[in-house]
């Protein structure tokens, strides 16, 4: 285990992020009978006291200076979010997550059409890869609907929209006032669908709701030391360990097996991701 102790900072701090989101997913996917918006209330809530906690022990002010793309970073956010758990909740847990990998693809689309930035023929060919993963994984298994494929596709397309704004907010905001209107908005979101639909937790429920949020903010915590600390292009492909754990905690804790094909979908998603994020710093 030598090896392991001389990786670098930043490597050691993606792992650990890689594996606190992990298990944000398992601990989401325990409480799947939960009502959506409730889980996302005790995610968001949980980050958002610790958001609340730093920002005040930092000085820093809570309500930021671009108002109004703050609170459209947010509400873009939390419906991601929430699609993002409707996946988890009625699709397996290795499938729902490889999907959700699919957002850089589509920020690239997003940054096209937005900002004007400029798309390789190369890219392209890279964003083809990834939804001729997606088309083998539909066309090969049963389990997936079109109805919840097509959620997990626009989770992953919103959350492509809310890395553009936060890139727009990058040189005006600090990074912990995004983050904590974006809890603010999930948490308050949160509150009004639990009016409509609220399920009291039992026993080891109210330890898995609470681990969600536990876990993000780790997620959260390590994944920024991994990007301060190392070059992005060293660190960011490691995230993509989190599909592995997925497959892995699928098939142990909720029986999930997986076809051959379903699995070569799964590859050609993460190789067209992989490849674009290779070839975007490469040309950086």
């Amino acid at each position: 285990m030598k090896w392991l102790v001389n990786l670098p900072a930043g490597v050691k701090f993606m792992l650990q992020s890689t594996a606190w989101f992990a298990l944000m997913n398992i601990f989401t996917k325990m409480v799947s009978h939960l009502p959506t918006g409730e889980i996302v209330f005790f995610r968001c809530s949980v980050s958002l006291l610790f958001c609340f906690i730093a920002l005040k022990r930092d000085g820093i002010p809570l309500k930021g200076n671009r108002h109004i793309l703050l609170w459209t970073r947010g509400i873009v956010g939390t419906f991601s979010l929430y699609l993002y758990f409707v996946t988890l909740q009625n699709m397996r847990l290795g499938t729902a997550v490889t999907i959700q990998y699919l957002s850089p693809i589509f920020t690239i689309v997003v940054a096209w059409v937005a900002l004007g930035e400029k798309v390789k023929i190369v890219q392209w060919l890279f964003f083809a890869t990834s939804f001729a993963g997606v088309i083998l994984i539909k066309g090969f298994d049963s389990d997936v609907s079109i109805l919840f494929l097509i959620i997990g596709l626009t989770s992953a397309f919103f959350s492509a929209i809310a890395y553009t704004l936060i890139r727009t907010l990058k040189n005006n905001e600090h990074p912990m006032v995004i983050v904590y209107h974006f809890m603010l908005v999930g948490t308050l979101a949160g509150l009004v669908m639990m009016f409509f639909d609220f399920k009291i937790p039992q026993g080891s429920e109210w330890l898995w709701l609470i681990l969600i949020g536990v876990s993000t903010q780790l997620g959260q915590i390590n994944m920024t030391r991994a990007l301060q600390t190392s070059v992005v292009a060293e660190v960011s492909i490691l995230n993509y360990i989190g599909v592995l754990y997925a497959l892995v905690a699928g098939f142990f804790f909720f029986d999930e097996l997986y076809s051959a094909t379903t699995l070569g979908g799964i590859v050609l998603i993460i190789a067209g991701v992989v490849m674009n994020i290779w070839f975007t710093r490469k040309k950086q």
